[in-house]
This record gives structure tokens, sequence and C-alpha cells, in this order.
């Protein structure tokens, strides 16, 4: 089995070391193994699940619900159920938020759209003084 460092877990994922250290305290990276000289030993089970919480994060799920849905991988399939349900009702929220941002987006776009001819505006009357 390949095993990887928490250096290399954390440049893989684009975060310090810390907030590794973190997610493992909280619950959310469960049953790592150490070696010999007690250095976190992260296997592919544990990049794959630390994606997931990743993205989960990424996404504003908050850490307790992170926390319960890695407590149901760890109990197994018999989970299968509400971990599907929990991913359908975070999928909904993703897009809600999506929609707003969207929204959002819309309006920026069409204040930015009167500054430039706002500012075309200037310079053609400056051009022409």
């Amino acid at each position: 089995m390949n095993y990887f460092s928490i250096s290399e877990a954390a440049a893989q994922f684009g975060v310090p070391e810390s907030t590794l250290r973190y997610y493992e305290k909280k619950g959310l990276i469960p049953l790592l193994e150490r070696d010999e000289a007690g250095r976190r030993m992260f296997s592919e089970f544990h990049m794959i699940l630390l994606k997931v919480v990743m993205n989960l994060k990424r996404t504003n799920m908050p850490l307790g619900s992170i926390r319960q849905y890695v407590n149901w991988v760890v109990e197994g399939d018999g989970t299968t159920r509400q971990r599907l349900d929990m991913m359908l009702k975070h999928r909904q929220n993703v897009l809600y938020e999506i929609s707003v941002m969207h929204e959002a987006l819309d309006g920026i776009n069409i204040k930015i759209a009167t500054y430039e001819e706002r500012v075309q505006r200037q310079s053609l009357q400056q051009v022409s003084k």
C-alpha cells in the first residue's frame, strides 16, 4: 500500500500541514496510521476521503456535517442511504448558492458595463476638447 507524508498530502491539496492536523483533530481524517517516529501516514483511502472532505468544505458544508459524513464512511455500507441523502441535500444547497452567485455576477457585470461606457464617454469628451 502506498502512503503519503503530511507534507505530500498537504502539497497535493494545496493546503498547509496545519490544516490537515486540524482536520484530523476535528475527526475529518479518521484512523490515520503513524510510522515508528510518530509521523502521520496518509493511505490511498485517506487521500480519497480527504479529496471529498476538501470538496465538501469548499462548498460550505459545515464541519459538523462533514464529520458526520466521515463517520458514516467509517461505519461502512450500512450508512449508504444516509450518505446519499446528505449528498442530495448538499447538492441542492450548492446549486442554490451557484444561482445566487450567478445573480450577483450579473449585477456586477451590469455595473462594469456602465462604468466602461462612462469611461469611454469621458475619453471621447477629452479627445474632442
